[in-house]
Order: structure tokens, then sequence, then C-alpha cells
């Protein structure tokens, strides 16, 4: 699955447009390396999205092609 759409279906990043762009910017990075937008995501890679001063980091769990709010969740875990 494209870097962008997981970004979305897991809600990390609430548009896809949004998540495209922080990817131009340079502000995603996967696996330590910064990613375009149309990097291929698999399970157990380690995404870090940088948000102003603060920087998420989380590990793909799962990649799904949709998947239910609540269940959004499971998709990924924190580090």
């Amino acid at each position: 699955m494209r870097l962008d759409k997981f970004l979305k279906v897991s809600r990390l990043i609430k548009r896809r447009t949004v998540a495209n762009e922080a990817c131009d910017a340079g502000r995603v990075m996967v696996n330590d390396k910064p990613a375009k937008a149309s990097l291929n995501i698999k399970e157990g890679d380690v995404i870090e999205i940088q948000f102003g001063a603060k920087a998420v980091k989380v590990q793909v769990l799962n990649v799904q092609e949709t998947v239910k709010k609540d269940e959004a969740k499971e998709l990924y875990r924190y580090l």
C-alpha cells in the first residue's frame, strides 16, 4: 500500500492530500529515510512524522485497504 494511503486509512493524517504534502515537504521518514508518498509500506516498517515541534513514531502492524474508525488504531503501535 502507498504511504499516503496508509497514513489516511490509519488516521495518522486526516486527508490523503495532506499526507502527500507532508511527504513532499520531507516531514515523513520511513525506516530513518525520507519517504515519498508513493513508497510501498509493509508490516514492520517504522514511520516517523514531524508535526511542527512534535514527532510521532509508529510501527506498522497491519496493512489493510479499508478499516473502520475504531479499528484504525490496530494498524500501528506507538514507539
